[in-house]
């Protein structure tokens, strides 16, 4: 892994590079997704078998689309004692974070004859869109927790997965107990653009939804991003990140190690440590290069560290700060000995890990906290996935007519100020008796 000096040219032309990974898609990917979702608008199932079994399962059939209760039930015959166990803790642990993100309606009368407030209300549906990943050999069963539990904490009545099948039309166990632990039972074997296009319009076996949440490929983004407004999305998640700040107290092992667990994601996912210690940078490369060795997923993390990776020094824990800030990180690590009074410094992560023993990973599967999270800069806008995202807010407004008498006048000089006569007048016939 790269050591870079932070003033240099060099070092700035990576940074560069790495924030600007990923963003921008060709025309003929916008014009490819952009078919996808026609076909399947016009078509329904039958572009979502030709699809199927075009990309993912030969032999699905559109009539194969859901999974049945049947394979429900050999799917929990399937799973072992011990992830039952691992996964009651994530759900329990990521059901309670939830919890308390919930938003209540309120109500105020602090003026006169006057009521506003505010209604909260579940969408009615939502799709939350399971990735699939080396054929659904390595099911993403952390990413069904996460989309799942803050729809079902926010209330919503109605929530469905869709998935890529296996090659033999099936759906991974884990995939499937999980869903089920979390309360789902409606799970469709599609994937990639056609599936977000069949959660936004509908087909004939599945029927659309009000939100969808989830990550995916950039096809899934495309589609998202196009569909947006036709049904509600969550965030456009970009490829994985990670930035760590490290002092002198911070272990290179430790920083090498959680470097690496971003790295393997894909080729397109970033790995960035900033320190103003020179020797933890020398150190934590060296680390990187010896872990690797023994990763399964090396040649996938090797690429991601040669383009968007980098050992950054920087002059002081000042620069590092609003480096990072400026980055806009998904993953933000504080490796350093007083994490806590660093904290109130970071304006802009999705996410931030305080101290040497709170790895990135433990946020992905059973701290609590939301790993779907912005990416490519949009922290600085954006936040991570909540019960927020599939909640609707109403407006509520009451006056008595003593109320609007009071209020009218200036409400009328508003109104004609802006040349809106007829807005002017619904206030105006009601002071006439």
């Amino acid at each position: 892994m790269k050591v870079f000096d932070y003033t240099t040219k060099t070092a700035q032309e990576q940074l560069r590079r790495i924030m600007n990974r990923g963003t921008d898609y060709s025309r003929k990917d916008y014009r490819q997704v952009e078919q996808i979702i026609g076909e399947v608008r016009r078509n329904g199932d039958r572009a979502l078998e030709k699809y199927t079994r075009q990309f993912d399962a030969p032999g699905l059939k559109a009539a194969r689309l859901r999974v049945t209760p049947q394979e429900f039930k050999a799917a929990g015959r399937q799973v072992d004692r011990q992830f039952r166990h691992s996964l009651a803790r994530a759900i329990r642990q990521i059901e309670t974070f939830h919890q308390a993100q919930r938003e209540n309606s309120w109500i105020s009368t602090d003026r006169p004859g006057v009521v506003v407030g505010q209604q909260i209300t579940p969408v009615d549906s939502a799709g939350i869109y399971v990735p699939g990943a080396r054929g659904g050999e390595t099911p993403l069963v952390s990413t069904v927790l996460m989309g799942v539990l803050p729809a079902r904490q926010a209330g919503v009545p109605r929530i469905v997965m869709v998935t890529p099948p296996r090659k033999d039309g099936s759906v991974s166990p884990h995939l499937l107990v999980a869903a089920e632990k979390t309360g789902v039972t409606e799970v469709y074997k599609v994937g990639s653009a056609w599936a977000i296009a069949a959660l936004a319009y509908g087909t004939e076996t599945i029927p659309r939804v009000d939100m969808i949440a989830g990550p995916g490929n950039k096809y899934v983004v495309l589609a998202k991003k196009t569909l947006s407004g036709t049904v509600g999305i969550d965030i456009i998640a970009g490829p994985s990140e990670i930035l760590i700040i490290a002092d002198q107290t911070a272990d290179p092992r430790y920083l090498a190690a959680d470097l690496l667990s971003q790295a393997e994601h894909d080729a397109l996912a970033s790995a960035v440590l900033i320190t103003p210690v020179r020797e933890i940078a020398r150190q934590t490369a060296r680390e990187v290069d010896a872990q690797l060795s023994a990763l399964n997923r090396q040649e996938t993390a090797k690429k991601a560290l040669a383009r968007y990776g980098g050992i950054f020094i920087v002059d002081s824990m000042e620069t590092a700060l609003t480096t990072a800030n400026r980055f806009a990180p998904e993953h933000l690590e504080l490796q350093v000995e007083e994490p806590f009074a660093m904290l109130g410094r970071i304006r802009n992560a999705g996410a931030v890990f305080l101290g040497r023993f709170t790895p990135e990973p433990i946020g992905d599967y059973v701290a609590g906290p939301n790993h779907t999270l912005p990416t490519g800069g949009c922290a600085r806008f954006a936040s991570a996935l909540s019960t927020s995202h599939f909640l609707k807010r109403t407006s509520v407004v009451f006056y008595s007519e003593a109320a609007l008498k009071a209020e009218a006048p200036d409400a009328i000089r508003l109104a004609e100020i802006e040349g809106l006569g007829a807005h002017a007048n619904a206030i105006r016939v009601r002071l006439e008796k």
